[in-house]
């Protein structure tokens, strides 16, 4: 057997091992990066070399703005006005509380730009309250967990930051723009399962549908989504990178929670910002013993082997396509999202290119499976954010959420074998 060999046994295996033995995944992806140098006789200087360069860019500052300006946002009550507006748009359905349920995601996703985020905050508001007019808990649970995942499409997202950096230039503005019509897809199709139901458990409707109560709550409204506006327009227009765009997004949230709505005193603000230094650590340190196992696997042409393994499977790049898709959805089952991006993104996106898949398009289907996996056990984060929110047992919310899974995959079908779905935003403004 080669050093070769045995390095690339050692690298996947021990990290599949600690994995199963459920070690946090940053330490998974250190050690056995560690073991496969000691393998292959290299100097262990070179693990603290590129844990630094991982996150020695100044694009990676990105990620800690705007994770900050999502906490700011969420807990500076944002969620009750988005929720106000959702439910002047959509409470009038059968179902109402579902559908304001899925429509304030995808506004409060263009804010926090996170599924668990989103399920913490809006799910502590809206599942009470849907179970408190008749809906069955495992269901309100399963529309929040399901609809969250729209946040992770909806710009900015700092994921998105992340599988650019990954991917090595892709435009974060192409990326933002791409991720408003499947996020809106998803949105659509969450709403036809979530209307079937109500219609078969007969679900209340909401009030009758007012214009000028519309008009009020988006006026009421118009700060929060403001943020959304600044970012996403500030980066496509190219009047400011998507790190700058973040840092003036972080102030402007914070005069918005703090002396518009009110929702937040000084004190506040000091407790988020703990927050966000416990979040950060994690992503950085994910990041970093992510950038010297993405060393190991290019040094040993683990990408270039499974895309001849792929690629001999079948030359049909729908086949194809469908595989990427299963082995992103099964990573999903497995891993948090970060950790996915950065270490399936260079072993991946080369074959997805090949058989003619765009880097942006692929960044939106690896998010969105990705986003599938954080409500799928074992490690299914949102969804067990989403059963202690909604006091339900993780059992019931899996069973309800099988129809929503469903919804999921359709989308997530469609945005794959449909380029214009991603693309057509990004090509309309030259991106």
């Amino acid at each position: 057997m080669s050093v070769q060999t045995l390095a690339i046994i050692v690298l996947l295996g021990s990290f599949l091992l600690m994995v199963l033995l459920r070690f946090p995944i940053a330490f998974a992806v250190g050690f056995s990066s560690v073991l496969c140098l000691l393998v292959q006789g290299q100097s262990l200087a070179t693990i603290c070399q590129y844990m630094v360069k991982g996150i020695s860019s100044f694009s990676l500052m990105a990620v800690p703005f705007f994770i900050t300006m999502g906490v700011l946002m969420g807990t500076g009550g944002i969620s009750e006005k988005l929720i106000a507006l959702a439910d002047s748009i959509v409470g009038w359905m059968t179902g109402g509380m579902a559908m304001v349920n899925i429509v304030a995601s995808y506004f409060f996703g263009g804010i926090s730009g996170s599924a668990a985020a989103d399920t913490a905050s809006i799910g502590s508001i809206m599942i009470p309250m849907m179970v408190d007019q008749g809906y069955d808990d495992d269901f309100s649970t399963a529309v929040t967990i399901t609809s969250s995942c729209e946040g992770l499409l909806v710009p900015p997202s700092h994921n998105m930051v992340i599988y650019a950096m990954s991917a090595g230039g892709v435009s974060v503005g192409a990326l933002f723009l791409a991720g408003y019509i499947p996020g809106a897809l998803l949105a659509l199709s969450l709403m036809i399962g979530s209307f079937i139901i109500s219609k078969k458990r007969k679900y209340p409707k909401g009030d009758k549908f007012s214009f000028i109560r519309m008009c009020k709550q988006f006026v009421q409204s118009f700060w929060a989504l403001a943020a959304v506006i600044i970012v996403v327009i500030g980066v496509v227009a190219g009047v400011f990178t998507a790190t700058e765009s973040a840092a003036i997004a972080v102030i402007y949230s914070l005069i918005v929670s703090v002396f518009i709505y009110k929702g937040l005193d000084w004190k506040g603000v000091w407790n988020v910002l703990d927050k966000c230094v416990d979040t950060l650590a994690i992503v950085l340190i994910l990041i970093s013993t992510s950038a010297i196992f993405g060393f190991c696997l290019t040094r040993l042409h683990v990408p270039d082997m499974a895309s001849r393994a792929i690629l001999g499977m079948s030359s049909n790049p729908y086949v194809i396509a469908l595989l990427i898709d299963l082995i992103l959805l099964v990573l999903g089952c497995i891993m948090d999202m970060a950790p996915i991006i950065l270490i399936a993104t260079p072993i991946l996106l080369p074959i997805a290119t090949s058989i003619g898949i765009h880097p942006v398009q692929f960044g939106i289907i690896m998010v969105l499976n990705c986003g599938i996996g954080l409500l799928t056990p074992p490690v299914g984060a949102v969804l067990f954010i989403g059963s202690a929110v909604g006091h339900c047992k993780m059992e019931k919310v899996v069973k309800a959420t099988l129809p929503f899974y469903l919804c999921m995959i359709a989308t997530l079908l469609l945005v794959t074998f449909f380029p214009a779905i991603a693309m057509s935003l990004p090509n309309l403004f030259g991106h």
